[in-house]
C-alpha cells in the first residue's frame, strides 16, 4: 500500500561537518529515491545539532575578531543551516532520481515553526547543539554562563532550550507540493523557531527537536506513517547491559511504562520514542484505513521496516 510518510533523518544520516555530510547526503538519497520509486509520498525532516553549533561558533567567533561582525540569534543559526543542509539533500537527491530515470522535483523549504514562549523548556536548556567536547572544556563554558549536558555517554556539549512545536507555518506548502508530486525537504533541524509577537513571527532563542517536529508535521499533512532514522536498527531496553532487549513492537502504554522506568536515554532514544507517541496518537490518516504507525530504524533499512522486516514499530494498542 502506497503511504504518505515523513522521515526524519538523524546525525548519522547528514555526518560532523561539511566534507561527511556531502558523503552522507548520496548515501541517504539512494535510501530515500528507494521509497519513492515504490510510489510513497515522501517529507524529508532533518537535525542539525553539528551544524547549527557549528554556525553560532562561525560568527561568535567573528564577532570577537571584529565587531562590525554580529552575534546571531539562534534562530537565524537554524534558517542557515536549513539552507545549506537542504542545499546538499536537493541536489544529491535530484541525482539519485536523474540516475533512474526518475522526474519528481525536490526542493528545500525555509520552514518556521511556532512554539509558545512561555513553554517551560526556555527555563532549562536539555537539546544539545554542536560537537561533542571533553568535560574539562565543557566546564570553561558553563563557567562562562553557557549551559552544556553530557549526551548519552558520548561525550559533552552546549544545550539549548528546546520547546515543543505547536504549528508548522509553511504546513500547507508542502501538501502543495506533496499534491503535485514534488518531494519537500522541510522543518530542517526542527525548523526556525517563531512565537507570535504584535500581529507578526519573531525568532525565538531556541532549537527545536527535529524528531517533534516531524511528528507535527505529519499530523498536520495527513501523513499515513513517520519515520525516524537513527543510528540502530531498533529501540532497546535495558540497552548496553547484558539483559537488553530489542524490540519490535511498542504500544503507548508500553512505550510510557518504559519511558516512566528511564529505558530511553535524554539525548537520543527519549525524543525519538516521546515523538512517535504523539503522532501515533494524533488524528487518523486521510483515508482513515487504518491508525497511525511509527517506525524507528536504521536509514538503510526503512525500506524493510516498512514492510514490517524490521525496525520498531509504535502503535496504538
Amino acid at each position: 500500500m502506497k503511504k504518505r510518510i515523513v522521515i526524519a533523518l538523524g546525525g548519522n544520516a547528514l555526518g560532523d561537518n561539511l566534507r561527511e555530510q556531502m558523503a552522507a547526503a548520496q548515501v541517504t538519497a539512494a535510501a530515500i529515491v528507494d521509497l519513492v520509486e515504490e510510489g510513497h509520498e515522501i517529507v524529508i525532516v532533518h537535525g542539525n545539532g553539528p551544524q547549527v553549533g557549528m554556525i553560532e561558533t562561525a560568527f561568535e567567533t567573528a564577532a570577537r575578531a571584529d565587531r562590525h561582525f554580529p552575534v546571531l540569534p539562534m534562530s537565524v543559526c537554524v534558517a542557515l543551516s536549513q539552507g545549506y543542509i537542504g542545499y546538499d539533500l536537493q541536489n544529491t537527491i535530484r541525482m539519485e532520481l536523474d540516475r533512474r530515470g526518475m522526474k519528481n522535483p525536490v526542493a528545500a523549504i525555509i520552514t518556521q515553526v511556532e512554539v509558545n514562549p512561555n513553554d517551560k523548556a526556555f527555563e532549562n536548556p536539555t537539546k544539545p547543539i554542536g560537537g561533542f567536547m571533553t568535560k574539562e572544556a565543557a566546564e570553561v563554558l558553563r563557567v562562562q554562563g553557557i549551559p552544556v549536558m553530557e549526551d548519552a555517554g558520548r561525550g559533552w556539549r552546549q544545550v539549548a532550550a528546546s520547546p515543543r512545536p505547536v504549528n508548522i507555518i509553511e504546513a500547507e506548502t508542502v501538501k502543495a507540493m506533496l499534491t503535485a508530486g514534488q518531494i519537500p525537504i522541510a522543518a530542517g533541524g526542527g525548523g526556525i523557531p517563531v512565537a507570535m509577537k504584535d500581529g507578526q513571527y519573531r525568532g525565538m532563542n531556541a532549537v527545536i527537536d527535529k524528531d517533534f517536529s516531524a511528528a507535527k508535521l505529519a499530523e498536520l499533512i495527513g501523513a499515513d506513517m513517520l519515520i525516524i532514522l537513527t543510528a540502530v536498527e531498533k529501540v532497546a531496553i535495558n540497552f548496553g547491559k547484558p539483559d537488553q532487549k530489542w524490540l519490535d513492537t511498542l504500544t503507548i502504554a508500553e512505550a510510557e511504562k518504559y519511558i516512566a522506568e528511564n529505558q530511553f536515554a535524554k539525548g537520543s532514544m527519549l525524543p525519538k520514542v516521546q515523538a512517535s507517541i504523539a503522532f501515533v496518537k494524533s488524528s487518523p490518516a486521510r483515508d482513515h484505513s487504518e491508525p497511525h504507525a511509527a517506525l524507528i530504524t536504521l536509514l538503510t533499512k526503512a525500506r524493510d521496516g516498512i514492510a514490517g522486516k524490521t525496525g520498531t514499530k509504535i502503535v496504538v494498542s
